[in-house]
């Protein structure tokens, strides 16, 4: 997939999907910052409650669902996002169920983006970066695009919405994360470090903080030589008729 030529994206709302906190700051951050600079009001929607993710044998469950969701407001509160919304599905066991769906339903219409950002959820594994996709992943990326098309747009799907006055949506365009594959890069090089201090507030999930902020500016340097800037992010960008 080649970039292609699109009109330049500046929405005035945009909502991040995800299954966990971080998600967002490892893949699209930038992009957000970058948005919110233009005037975007952005808002992000975590779907799980993130309690699985821990080497450390003395953590409880509990413990650490509350200590990743207070690093996911500390990093909203870098980029500036307007709010954090948080369900409470599981960790590891998200699934691409009615429930799920609804939740991103209710936080579509309730804030009526302009742009919604997610995991592509075609990517299963790169071999070419040793990555395997973390099934939550998948299956926060395959429930927004539900919930963008058709879900939120049509009346009769969750009435129960529509009862407590959540209004059908139309999202005008999705950035969906494919770490091989994009046609659309946004320029980040004026934002890179936010993201990384954004990053750097997921301290529980960053053993190796100097690693990982390394592999993030390498992944944006590899994306803005595709584009002729020192610094991007990439996406399958779709405009939704």
């Amino acid at each position: 997939m080649t970039t292609q030529t699109f009109s330049l994206l500046k929405p005035k709302v945009v909502l991040g999907v995800a299954a966990h906190p971080d998600d967002l700051e490892f893949t699209s951050a930038g992009t957000i910052a970058q948005f919110v600079a233009d005037g975007a009001e952005a808002y992000y929607l975590i779907l799980t409650n993130a309690n699985k993710g821990s080497e450390d044998r003395s953590m409880l469950p509990e413990q650490l669902a509350e200590i990743r969701r207070e690093e996911q407001r500390q990093a909203g509160k870098l980029l500036g996002l307007k709010d954090v919304f948080f369900a409470d599905f599981d960790d590891g066991c998200l699934e691409c169920n009615h429930d799920v769906k609804r939740e991103v339903v209710r936080a579509i219409r309730g804030v009526k983006p302009d742009v919604v950002i997610t995991m592509d959820p075609s990517v299963l594994y790169s071999a070419e970066r040793g990555f395997i996709n973390h099934p939550d992943h998948r299956a926060a990326g395959q429930a927004a695009l539900d919930a963008v098309y058709p879900l939120a747009r049509d009346h009769l799907s969750f009435p129960e919405l529509l009862a407590e006055g959540l209004e059908p949506h139309k999202t005008a365009t999705m950035l969906l994360v494919n770490f091989d594959n994009q046609n659309y890069h946004v320029d980040i090089t004026g934002h890179l470090e936010t993201k990384l201090q954004a990053l750097g507030a997921h301290a529980s999930q960053l053993p190796d903080p100097d690693g990982a902020f390394a592999m993030v500016r390498a992944w944006a340097e590899r994306s803005g030589a595709k584009t002729g800037t020192r610094y991007a992010e990439g996406f399958v960008r779709i405009d939704i008729s």
